[in-house]
């Protein structure tokens, strides 16, 4: 596996996708770096030289990626939270944050349901 970012991204993907496993890079920050990098999109990570790998490593290294950019969106969703705004208060209690429903859907943020009250029937 190859070593970028501090990151081991796939030997059997193709660059264009297997750049992607860094947390920061997506589809069209990936296309951009490859042309920065000048590396053919298509090629298979085994396939590369060091040379290719270095000058990948150098264009990665303008980006805002792993550690720096998570730390980044704690703090801009930090700083909506001491504000005291709407979507700070959405993030605090764990709801969805833009404008989506809750009434039947978002599970995944609001977690397991709970019943409040069952009615158990008595047995004779």
């Amino acid at each position: 596996m190859a070593r970028i970012a501090g990151i081991d991204i796939p030997d059997s993907k193709k660059i264009e996708f297997s750049i992607r496993y860094i947390y920061g890079v997506g589809p069209s920050n990936a296309v951009a770096v490859l042309e920065t990098a000048k590396i053919a999109p298509g090629v298979r990570v085994r396939d590369l030289k060091e040379e290719d790998l270095a000058r990948l490593q150098k264009a990665v290294e303008n980006l805002t990626i792993e550690g720096d950019l998570r730390r980044e969106v704690q703090q801009n969703v930090k700083r909506l939270e001491e504000i005291g705004s709407y979507r700070g208060a959405r993030h605090r209690h764990g709801l969805p944050v833009h404008g989506q429903r809750t009434r039947s859907n978002a599970r995944t943020k609001r977690g397991k349901r709970k019943t409040v009250g069952t009615i158990k029937k008595e047995t004779r």
